[in-house]
C-alpha cells in the first residue's frame, strides 16, 4: 500500500467518522502534496481546509458540523527577540529549526510568518503551551513567546499586484517568466511534482490559468494569477501577478 492510499484511506476515516457520530473530527497540518491527495480522495463539501488565516499554505482538514474557523484546534504562537537590541536578523528557517529541536514534529506546525525581528507560528493548540514555556532561543537570538488571538492583518494580506510580459496563457510560460527560469528548467519542476495549482497537483504543463487561481512552486514560492491585461504589439500577453 503507498502513502498515498494510506492518507485516502485515513481521510475517509476520519470523514466517515465525524459522519457517523455526529463530532467535528480533524487532521493536523497537511502539506500542499496532502492536501492535493485529500480534494483527490473526498469531494468538496466533504471537509473544511484552514491554516489559521486566510489564504494559509498549511492547512488543517476539518471533518463534521464545523460552524467557523474558531473550531479547528489551532493556536498563533507569536516568537520576538527578549531584547530588540541584540536580536539577530532571522530566517523562516532558524525559526522552524528551533521549535523542531524541542522534539515537536513537523505536521503539528502550520504556516510561519515572519516580521522583521519577530515571527508568528501556527501550531496545534495542544502544543502552543509546550512552545511557550520551552522556547528560549532562537540561534544566538534569547527570545519570549506568547499565544495571540490574530496576526497582524499587514502580514496576511495579498502582496501587491504587478505586470508581466508571457509568450502565453500556459501555466509554465507563466512560471518561467515570473522566476526568469528556463524551458528546459521549469519543465523538470512538473516532472518532479513541484507544481501545485489551488493546491491541487499539476502535471500538465499546457494547463491555461484560470483567473484568481493560486500557483505553489516548491522551492520557489508561490503566485496568484489575477487576469490578463491586454497584448502587446508582438501578440505577448500582459497578466497581472501577487507574488508572493
Amino acid at each position: 500500500m503507498t502513502n498515498n492510499t494510506i492518507l485516502e484511506h485515513r481521510f475517509n476515516e476520519l470523514y466517515e467518522r465525524a459522519e457517523l457520530r455526529r463530532t467535528r473530527e480533524f487532521t493536523d497540518f497537511l502539506n500542499l502534496n496532502e492536501i492535493s491527495i485529500l480534494k483527490t480522495a473526498l469531494p468538496e463539501g466533504c471537509y473544511t481546509l484552514y491554516g489559521g488565516y486566510e489564504g494559509a499554505e498549511r492547512c488543517v482538514a476539518g471533518f463534521g458540523e464545523i460552524s467557523d474557523n474558531s473550531d479547528f484546534p489551532i493556536s498563533c504562537v507569536l516568537i520576538e527577540p527578549a531584547g530588540i537590541r541584540f536580536a539577530e536578523n532571522l530566517s523562516h528557517r532558524d525559526y522552524l529549526g528551533s521549535v523542531l529541536a524541542l522534539g515537536i514534529t513537523r505536521e503539528t506546525l502550520g504556516d510561519i510568518i515572519t516580521d522583521g525581528k519577530s515571527a508568528y507560528i501556527f501550531c496545534r493548540k495542544n502544543i502552543s503551551d509546550y512552545i511557550t514555556d520551552n522556547l528560549s532561543s532562537v540561534r544566538h537570538t534569547t527570545v519570549k513567546c506568547s499565544t495571540v488571538n490574530n496576526v497582524p492583518e499587514i502580514l496576511t494580506q495579498p502582496p501587491e499586484a504587478r505586470e508581466i510580459i508571457v509568450p502565453s496563457l500556459r501555466t509554465d510560460a507563466v512560471i518561467s517568466a515570473i522566476y526568469k527560469l528556463s524551458r528546459k528548467s521549469t519543465a523538470a519542476l512538473f516532472a518532479q511534482d513541484k507544481i501545485f495549482i489551488n493546491a491541487v497537483q499539476c502535471t500538465k504543463s499546457s494547463k491555461t490559468l484560470s483567473e484568481n487561481d493560486i500557483v505553489s512552486v516548491r522551492g520557489y514560492g508561490r503566485f496568484i494569477y489575477c487576469g490578463e491585461e491586454r497584448k502587446t504589439k508582438k501578440d505577448r500577453a500582459v497578466i497581472t501577478v501577487r507574488v508572493y
